[in-house]
């Protein structure tokens, strides 16, 4: 299979997706008893979620010393000598990404040097509700400044009005800003779309616009990453990937605190899409308090002993 790529519209394929709501309600209630990690398994599983995390600041409060912070944990988000300890290269574990608003950016390429990501909100994150020429501006910018992956917000509203040429169009201008300079992250705000159907069918229109990922959420919606959603986007994701060859990410982002959380939807890629979709290549976690305790487990795992939250600050 080849990575995404523009495909053309279809609405016949759109309209026929159905969801069975009880269905996906069933699967997703057995997600977390069907695989469980132990021991050496439990601690590769900590390692790999680390490796797949987007570590995420988007406050109001951020400043280039924050930032700078957070990216120096991007870079040793385990420590050295739990790493050790656990017979583990410290030079192998680093996040997936760290992902800032435009502000941000330049202070985040700085302190990376190249070694991570720097990945950019944009298109008027949270909400959309920019004007569109204003939002090619915004992508356009953040690559110039530096940015690797640009995550984009659709317009709520045009799947609610069942307009999907124009959502197919306004994420394809997306697409074609971030052409092959950025990967295009499409943040479909689950919360706000109500239904598990406008979220397939959102999934697909935006698989056939071109997105290299489809996330979950921006973490401002009402309601965030749930595994109903994640389970839908991911059948879609399979979906395009039977019919056309074509490689989509996941990332579930908004809510993902525990390391539960993390192995719940480990499980959920190992499922419904095989151990590829595990890798950051194609699974990103969006998260900001998550590496707290993924950290304290990894301690655990390797002393016997949980060590305090206040000694793995983030940012």
């Amino acid at each position: 299979m080849e990575t995404n790529r523009v495909l053309p519209f279809d609405l016949a394929t759109v309209n026929a997706i159905r969801v069975n709501v009880p269905a996906v309600l069933r699967r997703t209630q057995t997600l977390a008893t069907r695989r469980t990690f132990k021991g050496e398994s439990q601690v590769a599983a900590y390692i790999r979620a680390v490796q797949c995390l987007d570590l995420t600041t988007l406050t109001g409060a951020d400043t280039s010393e924050r930032v700078k912070r957070l990216c120096a944990k991007a870079l040793m988000p385990v420590d050295r000598e739990i790493l050790e300890q656990l017979g583990i290269p410290s030079q192998s574990v680093t996040v997936g990404a760290v992902c800032v608003y435009h502000a941000m950016v330049e202070t985040a390429v700085e302190a990376l040097s190249g070694h991570i990501p720097v990945a950019a909100v944009s298109t008027g994150f949270p909400a959309g509700q920019s004007p569109q020429l204003e939002k090619l501006r915004e992508i356009e910018y953040s690559i110039e400044i530096g940015a690797t992956e640009i995550d984009i917000v659709i317009p709520r509203a045009l799947v609610h009005k069942g307009d999907w040429r124009g959502l197919y169009e306004v994420i394809k201008d997306f697409r074609v800003a971030c052409g092959e300079r950025a990967k295009m992250k499409t943040i479909l705000g689950v919360g706000d779309l109500e239904e598990l159907e406008k979220v397939a069918k959102a999934s697909a229109v935006a698989i056939m616009a071109g997105a290299d990922f489809i996330k979950t959420s921006t973490g401002f919606e009402p309601t965030n990453a749930t595994p109903e959603a994640g389970l839908v986007m991911a059948r879609m994701i399979r979906q395009f990937a039977d019919s056309h060859g074509v490689k989509v990410g996941l990332k579930p982002a908004g809510g993902i605190r525990s390391s539960k959380d993390a192995l719940l939807w480990l499980s959920l890629m190992l499922e419904e899409l095989g151990e590829e979709w595990t890798k950051p290549e194609l699974f990103r976690l969006g998260a900001s308090g998550l590496l707290i305790d993924i950290d304290r487990q990894l301690s655990h795992c390797a002393t016997g002993r949980y060590s305090a939250a206040h000694h793995h600050p983030i940012g």
